[in-house]
């Protein structure tokens, strides 16, 4: 109905055939000298769900992790964070079903001791196992499952894609799909040649999502060389790039927490934040975390569409940032998603509201790719053609707000009836 061309959209860095990588099998267990298991251990009544997931290095290795900014935070991210401090670690150990959050004294001894638990079984220090927990909240973590689920998940360990694949299911809580993703590329050496590396991981979360560090639970592993500060760094910017810029429900978790092991078992040099095989890496690692955070916004709770946020045109990051979140946040822009209806008004309230400055005369905004506002105006639609593109699984928001150069994206889902019903139901 009209010749406007649709918003330049700023081309992600993040894709992994951007780093040279490219989809492999494994999940976590890509990494080379990284096995997984999930087991049924008794956190869940429901005996045929695995509740209890474990990865293993065959080796202490080097690890990174983030945490939840939520100052309710869950015993586990306690004790996680202090045996992470070193930046070497063997194991990580993750249930679902109870969140050991809100438990006091009896709910750090109960994480300290599911440490120990698993260190006896695979005779490292307990400072070298990581603990995470994901539930209701508020809830006494029984012990009892940890004493027979261990051994079971020890016994249970393997390093292909089925342990992998099993890891990820015993994580899952309001999920309704495991999340993995696995890359595999070549990293540059200073001697000459290359040397293959791999990247792999999994997330679980589907609601209580708009953290300010990671997600829900997220275990990633690589067999790169990284040093510890390496790893540090290429997890912090991945976390800023991929899960930072997911919101389901803007309600930030007490147990997020997101865990990078780095095996080395790749070979090849040590990889420092000079080495040149660190940008790979680290793209890579980034590109695993955009894979998972899209995965989890696909499967917020109830959603039946993506929905990728874009804003150009901000005078500063940050701008860029709190207009996407809000727009992404907006109860009105997502039950319009969810009801095929390109109401562009709920977008321009949206952005207008959260005290960023701009001019809504210079402000453009697309749906799908087909222009629907220009310089704060209505750009007359064809209603038919914008039904048949919101029939699309995923659903671009393209924002300019003529001030500048910034941009961000940051991925969310449509508000529907299932929502409600799931978190009404979560406990009964």
């Amino acid at each position: 109905m009209n010749d406007i061309q649709p918003l330049a959209v700023p081309v992600a860095s993040d894709a992994p055939e951007a780093c040279g990588f490219s989809p492999c099998e494994g999940g976590v267990c890509a990494a080379s000298g990284i096995s997984a298991a999930g087991v049924s251990a008794g956190f869940r009544r429901n005996p045929n769900r695995l509740d209890l997931a474990l990865v293993v290095a065959d080796e202490p290795c080097v690890v990174a992790a983030t945490f939840t900014t939520n100052r309710f935070c869950a015993a586990p991210v306690t004790v996680s964070r202090a045996h992470a401090a070193d930046g070497r670690a063997r194991a990580v150990v993750l249930n679902s079903g109870n969140a050991n959050a809100a438990t006091g004294e009896p709910g750090l001894a109960c994480a300290e001791r599911a440490c120990g638990r698993v260190a006896a079984e695979l005779g490292c220090a307990a400072e070298d196992v990581l603990v995470c927990s994901t539930g209701v909240i508020g809830v006494p973590l029984p012990w009892e499952p940890y004493e027979a689920g261990v051994p079971a998940a020890v016994a249970a360990l393997s390093p292909d894609a089925s342990g992998a694949h099993d890891a990820a299911c015993a994580v899952m809580t309001t999920d309704t799909v495991p999340k993995e993703v696995s890359l595999a590329g070549e990293a540059p050496q200073v001697g000459g040649g290359t040397v293959a590396v791999r990247v792999g991981g999994f997330v679980k979360g589907s609601g209580m999502i708009q953290p300010n560090m990671a997600t829900m639970l997220a275990v990633l592993a690589t067999d790169a060389p990284l040093t510890a500060e390496a790893a540090r760094e290429a997890l912090r910017s991945a976390v800023g790039q991929s899960f930072n810029k997911v919101t389901v429900d803007s309600d930030t978790s007490t147990n997020d927490t997101c865990i990078l092991l780095a095996t080395g078992a790749a070979g090849g040099e040590a990889i420092d934040l000079s080495h040149p095989a660190y940008p790979v890496v680290a793209a890579a690692v980034r590109g695993a975390c955009v894979e998972l955070a899209r995965k989890i916004a696909a499967d917020g709770e109830g959603s039946t569409k993506l929905v990728t946020v874009t804003v150009t045109g901000a005078a500063t990051d940050s701008d860029a940032d709190a207009v996407a979140r809000a727009i992404a946040n907006s109860p009105l822009v997502k039950t319009a998603i969810f009801g095929h209806d390109a109401n562009w008004g709920r977008v321009a309230v949206a952005a207008g509201k959260c005290g960023v400055p701009f001019d809504q005369h210079a402000v453009d905004i697309d749906f799908l790719g087909a222009p629907v506002c220009r310089a704060g105006l209505t750009v007359p639609m064809d209603e038919e053609d914008m039904l048949r593109r919101f029939e699309a699984p995923e659903i671009d928001i393209t924002v300019s707000l003529g001030m500048g150069e910034a941009s961000t994206r940051v991925w969310t889902c449509d508000l529907t009836h299932d929502y409600v019903t799931i978190n009404g139901d979560y406990r009964t």
